[in-house]
């Protein structure tokens, strides 16, 4: 009975840590589209200039604090993930170097996709529109190839990446089947959910883009970390060794 028991706690721990990370990929993704419906970007925007322009563009607290000095501060943390890899320090103790590889290559990934997405672009920032002072049209982020008489490469927020390509370091700890590996995997998802967060909003505030663009900036960091954690937790499976029957004793 006791045996029963633990093999449904067991399977009801791995049921969630498969399951949880897959759910935030769908609200997430609902949440955006739901916005994305609402046509809410350009309100937004009405709310926080006019046609003067965003009056919080060169705020102090927001350019130097938020914009330049979380910059800075992502930079040291990337760094020190490159040396966590062979010297690991706080939660990192607990990870195998494989892990902290994962990690790397999944804030890396992250970091390089916005930025592939950003060059392609033709989407301008919304300081561009004409409404608010600029030369640039509004047109969709949607309508890939529509040129907007803009400079384009706002889409999605790189800023907003320089936190939410972080989120590649709470996936092993989501997908753990242990409670407490898998609490501090919420933490961390917590933490830099907010440091993904904040960076937007900041670049929000200025005119520098969007609030969808944080939006999706959010995601495509997620999914990309997703895509590479599931790729690194095939490389740690154990090799199935086929049974080659019993030798013949004859």
């Amino acid at each position: 009975m006791n045996g029963h028991i633990a093999t449904v706690n067991v399977t009801g721990t791995t049921f969630l840590a498969l399951t949880a990370p897959r759910l935030i990929t769908g609200l997430w993704l609902g949440c955006i589209l739901l916005w994305e419906w609402s046509s809410a970007d350009l309100w937004i925007m009405n709310l926080l200039a006019d046609h003067h322009g965003f009056a919080l563009r060169h705020d102090w607290w927001l350019r130097v604090v938020l914009h330049d000095g979380l910059h800075t501060v992502s930079v040291l943390c990337y760094l020190a993930l490159i040396i966590a890899i062979w010297q690991p320090l706080g939660f990192m103790r607990a990870t195998s170097r494989l892990q902290r590889v994962e990690m790397l290559i999944g804030v890396t990934a992250s970091l390089l996709s916005i930025s592939w997405i950003k060059y392609s672009s033709l989407t301008s920032c919304p300081w561009d529109l004409a409404e608010f002072g600029g030369m640039a049209r509004y047109v969709s982020h949607w309508a890939w190839g529509l040129a907007d008489d803009g400079p384009g490469r706002c889409f999605p927020s790189g800023h907003a990446s320089a936190g939410f390509a972080f989120l590649a370091l709470a996936l092993p700890g989501l997908f753990s089947a242990s409670a407490g590996v898998r609490q501090e995997g919420w933490r961390m998802f917590y933490l830099m959910l907010l440091f993904g967060l904040t960076c937007g909003i900041t670049q929000v505030l200025r005119g520098a883009h969007y609030p969808s663009h944080v939006l999706w900036t959010g995601l495509i960091c997620w999914a990309v970390a997703l895509v590479n954690h599931l790729t690194f937790k095939t490389l740690r499976r154990p090799p199935v060794i086929l049974d080659q029957g019993s030798p013949d004793p004859s």
